[in-house]
């Protein structure tokens, strides 16, 4: 009996340290019951995780939880929250706003101007930034949104009795209308942040999350129609395609461009097109190349690089700057500071500039007008979005580094053109037209596409480090027909969306 009462013991104390492994709420404002986003949270002030968009976390303990053991919960402009991790129960967890008097900030600083104030950021940039070799744990994610908006195809005379509008809308409905697709990946990283051609990285685990019937590629619109036109096409007989300036001739066996006059624009036109797809491909080849490529262009979009998009700094006459507020962060005083174009400057956005060191703690911003657009013979592009989020922390070296990114990119792909599509006979003498569609094509195609980035951990590394890692070749990702909670398990990583959560494969 007494074995037996020392087994249940034992039964009962590994389902208490089961239930301690991990750690979850929602964190609100106590004032408004808003979501509070970017909060981290961390245990015994270690390394911790992020709250996501809609104010949730997830932390696994790295061990079975001591009594010391405090769970910390801090976010800029809220006071500072902390629990014993054995006892924290709570499904949400209220942050109070932090008050402070203007007197608090100005006891060791001057009232600078909003000028001064940016004019000591610059100088003391590459003294607060760490640009060394650095090993990170990290956790990347990537979600692209593809939305076709319009897919109008108007038949304005068909000799072909395959090709009516009853086809040719049969033809459009089989078109998918929405994509969605996840990738996430935690890896270790080796090199200098940001640096694309010092960045190596060990992935631990990837997962790509999405429904390969509705994958809206390059590859799939070309062979959808390649089937089509070849299950219809007669013996003999060939179709050619023109659209514009361009014409492709589709048969049994090949397949071939036929350029008109303005052939240098028509190539440029394809040239783009042509690259896309290679960076498509490219991305399915090599994921783990595709994706540290993916990393170091996000971190390189950081105000700490000269040629970066946000260059406030390095073009100050061009921005207005005003002192909004003052804040709190981690025990420090931050200015709250907006910035905000005079000229033919492309973002805004918000600041927080610690008062001792002028380090910039942290920057929210986005896009005052379209960035680039592009229209030629009918195709178009546009690109008008793009906001986000950088959150810096310092590290043992005390050296400010990346400890979260977002950004949220926008764009529109339109076509807008005349299509005609003739039947013509290989062995027919003279003219060898037989039939002939002519229709007006108008497809615009919306494409959202937002990355997240969270650091975990980092130590300094000298370069004979980064040289002496050897990365794994060909890593590919978990295919993942549907979300799968258990998949992440053990892990800390932001926790994901309702979006993802919800997301299932049609196919």
């Amino acid at each position: 009996m007494k074995h037996f009462y020392i087994f249940i013991a034992i039964g009962l104390l590994s389902i208490y340290g089961h239930s301690q492994e991990s750690l979850s709420a929602k964190i609100l404002d106590s004032l408004t019951q808003e979501p509070i986003p970017y909060a981290t949270i961390s245990i015994n002030d270690n390394s911790g995780v992020i709250s996501n968009a809609n104010g949730d976390f997830l932390i696994y303990l790295n061990k079975k939880s001591a009594k010391q053991d405090s769970l910390k919960i801090r976010c800029l402009g809220y006071e500072t929250k902390q629990f014993l991790a054995k006892n924290f129960k709570d499904s949400i967890v209220f942050l109070n706003t932090k008050a402070m008097e203007l007197d608090e900030v100005l006891v060791s600083n001057k009232n600078y101007t909003p000028e001064e104030i940016i004019e000591k950021v610059q100088e003391n940039l590459a003294n607060n930034y760490d640009y060394n070799f650095i090993k990170r744990k990290l956790f990347y994610r990537a979600s692209s949104f593809q939305n076709l908006i319009k897919s109008d195809v108007e038949v304005n005379e068909s000799t072909i009795p395959e090709f009516n509008q009853q086809f040719i809308d049969s033809l459009i409905a089989a078109i998918p209308k929405n994509a969605d697709d996840y990738t996430e990946l935690l890896a270790n990283s080796y090199g200098i942040p940001g640096k694309k051609d010092k960045q190596k990285i060990d992935i631990i685990k990837a997962s790509h999350l999405y429904d390969k019937s509705a994958e809206m590629s390059f590859e799939t619109y070309e062979e959808k129609l390649n089937t089509i036109l070849k299950e219809n096409v007669k013996r003999d007989s060939y179709f050619k395609i023109k659209s514009g300036l361009f014409g492709v001739k589709t048969d049994i066996d090949s397949t071939a461009f036929d350029y008109g006059e303005q052939k240098e624009e028509v190539e440029k036109t394809e040239a783009m097109l042509a690259e896309e797809k290679k960076k498509e491909a490219e991305r399915k080849k090599d994921f783990a190349n595709y994706r540290k490529s993916a990393i170091a262009r996000l971190e390189h979009g950081s105000f700490i690089f000269e040629d970066s998009d946000l260059n406030f700094l390095e073009k100050q006459n061009r921005f207005e700057f005003k002192v909004e507020d003052y804040s709190f962060l981690n025990d420090e005083f931050v200015y709250k500071i907006t910035f905000t174009p005079k000229r033919k400057e492309d973002f805004k956005g918000t600041i927080y500039v610690n008062t001792d060191d002028f380090a910039i703690v942290r920057i929210d911003y986005e896009n005052v007008k379209v960035l680039n657009s592009f229209k030629l013979f009918g195709l178009s592009h546009t690109r008008n979005l793009k906001k986000g989020t950088l959150i810096y922390s310092k590290n043992e070296a005390e050296k400010y580094t990346l400890k979260y990114a977002e950004v949220e990119e926008g764009s529109q792909f339109g076509i807008k053109r005349p299509l005609t599509i003739i039947e013509k006979n290989k062995h027919v003498k003279g003219r060898r037209k037989q039939n002939e569609l002519d229709t007006d094509i108008h497809f615009i195609m919306a494409i959202k596409e937002k990355s997240e980035l969270v650091v975990f951990e980092n130590e300094q590394i000298t370069e004979v480090v980064f040289n002496d890692f050897k990365e794994k070749p060909e890593v590919k990702p978990v295919y993942l027909p549907k979300y799968d909670p258990e998949f992440w398990k053990g892990y800390n990583v932001i926790e994901p969306n309702q979006a993802i959560k919800d997301f299932k494969s049609l196919e």
